[in-house]
């Protein structure tokens, strides 16, 4: 995810999410991105969730701790916390925390096919931001 560097975008400390899995840097706010930063950490939280990386049961920080590894408001958090908790996606107890839902990675065949699409893009050289382009426009072909 370090195409939101080479875009001018500002990346951000590692976060505390199950940190050997999802490796440092997972996370990042561009402060430049058209969507606000709550729907950054929602729509990145919500394809770790789905890629498996964060599987069923995992616990994520705090809303305090992750604002503070993200240099975020509490509020930014909370609302994505919120916003995944609405879709189903984790669930919130006071003494559990939040945890990711039983049920939510992808099927196999869609994740594998994510990662043949990801190599591919690599080689030839593509940075993230240009493969998610390639993407949709793969998205709006198969959708007419």
């Amino acid at each position: 995810m370090n195409a939101s560097m080479a875009s001018g975008g500002i990346s951000r400390p590692p976060t505390s999410l199950n940190e050997q899995a999802i490796g440092a840097g997972s996370i990042i706010v561009d402060p430049a991105h058209p969507s606000g930063p709550a729907e950054q950490v929602r729509s990145q939280l919500t394809a770790l969730i789905h890629g498996g990386v964060l599987p069923a049961n995992a616990k994520l920080p705090t809303v305090r701790q992750l604002a503070g590894d993200l240099r975020l408001a509490a509020g930014t958090v909370a609302k994505a916390y919120k916003d995944l908790e609405a879709a189903g996606l984790v669930r919130t107890g006071r003494a559990a925390g939040t945890r990711v839902n039983p049920g939510q990675g992808l099927a196999e065949p869609a994740l594998v096919e994510a990662q043949v699409f990801a190599r591919a893009a690599q080689t030839a050289g593509l940075s993230l931001e240009e493969a998610q382009g390639l993407l949709a426009v793969g998205w709006d072909r198969t959708a007419s």
